[in-house]
């Protein structure tokens, strides 16, 4: 149910999370982690191609992985809640987000219901946070990132912040899957934020 502040509704705190097959599925698994952190219902969908990568990447099972999840939907069902604008979320991540995902997002001809269910976030005009993984971009990506920005998505690809002196990988992808959630108004504590130069340059 909607919950009600100041006389007025609110979206309930639920995300939906796609996890398709590009390199980074811990991206995805530390996505849901966060949402269980902060209360928020997380509704996943996986690729087959994500499953994959997660057990060359990864040593969660299939089972470990889900169970982060509140709801957990069918790749192939498409009469699912998050098929619908009239389910109400937050908006919906994939972390990671392959082109070809990606791709299949720009152009509006979805075939399974992560890409669907970002087509409802996009025409919902909720927010839609892509973290593309792919390295170099040729000039069809590019063009196919700046569609999806036109059309409201919002580009994240997951970078390092080195300000915030990461001392593990673990960290690394905490600072990013925390500043892709900022882009939904949850602040989860694990993300390192800047408080400004230190040292001599304050004299400046």
């Amino acid at each position: 149910m909607d919950q009600v502040v100041n006389g007025a509704a609110q979206p309930p705190r639920r995300l939906v999370v796609g996890i398709s097959g590009a390199s980074g599925v811990i991206y995805g698994a530390r996505v849901l982690d966060a949402l269980n952190e902060l209360g928020v219902e997380s509704h996943l969908v996986i690729t087959r191609a994500a499953l994959l990568t997660l057990s060359q990447e990864t040593d969660l099972s299939p089972d470990e992985l889900t169970e982060k999840a509140s709801v957990v939907h069918r790749l192939n069902d498409v009469g699912a809640t998050i098929a619908s604008g009239s389910f109400r979320t937050l908006g919906m991540i994939v972390a990671p987000c392959s082109v070809r995902t990606m791709s299949e997002i720009a152009t509006g001809v979805t075939s399974t219901l992560l890409t669907r269910a970002a087509d409802v976030v996009l025409k919902e005009r909720r927010p839609l946070v892509l973290m593309v993984r792919e390295t170099p971009f040729h000039l069809g990506h590019l063009r196919t990132m700046t569609a999806l920005a036109e059309m409201g998505a919002t580009i994240a690809p997951p970078l390092p912040a080195f300000y915030a002196r990461p001392n593990s990988i673990a960290e690394l992808v905490d600072q990013s899957v925390g500043r892709a959630l900022d882009q939904f108004g949850l602040d989860w504590a694990a993300v390192r934020r800047w408080e400004g130069l230190k040292g001599p340059n304050d004299a400046e």
